[in-house]
């Protein structure tokens, strides 16, 4: 429960920090276009999520409906329109995310069909082992593979205790290993842990308009286990 709480709150606070209104493109200047582009996925899970917003006044500003000749296609394919009271005008794909490894190509043309190809790589991770139901009190050791020799992931651990702290911070990965220490284990109870690691890699768009844009791709990990003394 403190854990849903926690995410509702940040989901709120996300979107209130964003608009939700909406424009069109043929109604701005189409080099004050800001690129907004997510995708991210977790172990377990069928698909991953692609979403591309077009904005007018930054990264917060309205979003926009893309009029011809304006568009948006993701490695060739076209995508169309959709809307919500939430989030505003956006661009969505689901994935397979058996086969979504590797590189992938972003189009946007804009209403003089001026074309900026945004190229990423997507590259899942995962435990090697698999984590024991119960696990004593102690330095714990998670051994990765599909990550980078060294790397950053964020370490999020809770409990079922509203009066824990947990653990939120990012870590460096060395040659595949996260290290919780024992000293870190003392912010979380005895009982159920939720442990969750994610790779985070947001940075500006490389071909954008004169306004810019950022393009964040996220990946998680999750497992439960029994922490005990």
């Amino acid at each position: 429960m403190r854990k849903f709480a926690l995410l509702s709150a940040i989901t709120i606070l996300f979107f209130s920090c964003t608009s939700n209104e909406i424009g069109n493109s043929k109604d701005v200047n189409p080099d004050a276009v800001y690129f907004d582009y997510k995708i991210w996925g977790e172990e377990g899970k069928e698909d991953v999520t692609v979403m591309l917003q077009y904005r007018f006044g930054g990264k917060n500003g309205t979003t926009l409906v893309l009029n011809d000749p304006a568009s948006v296609s993701f490695d060739g394919k076209e995508i169309p329109a959709d809307s919500s009271k939430l989030t505003g005008a956006f661009y969505e794909l689901m994935k397979p995310i058996n086969n979504f490894s590797g590189k992938h190509s972003i189009v946007f043309t804009d209403m003089n069909k001026k074309k900026y190809e945004e190229e990423f790589s997507f590259q899942p991770f995962t435990l090697k082992a698999a984590i024991p139901a119960q696990i004593k009190r102690d330095d714990l050791v998670f051994e990765m593979e599909g990550l980078n020799p060294v790397d950053y992931v964020r370490v999020f651990a809770t409990d079922t205790s509203f009066a824990s702290p947990g653990i939120n911070r990012i870590d460096t990965v060395r040659n595949g290993r996260v290290i919780i220490s024992l000293a870190d284990l003392e912010t979380l109870v005895n009982g159920p842990i939720n442990l969750e690691f994610y790779k985070e890699d947001e940075r500006p768009v490389k071909n954008g308009t004169k306004e810019g844009g950022v393009i964040a791709i996220t990946y998680g990990v999750k497992r439960e286990f029994e922490l005990k003394n």
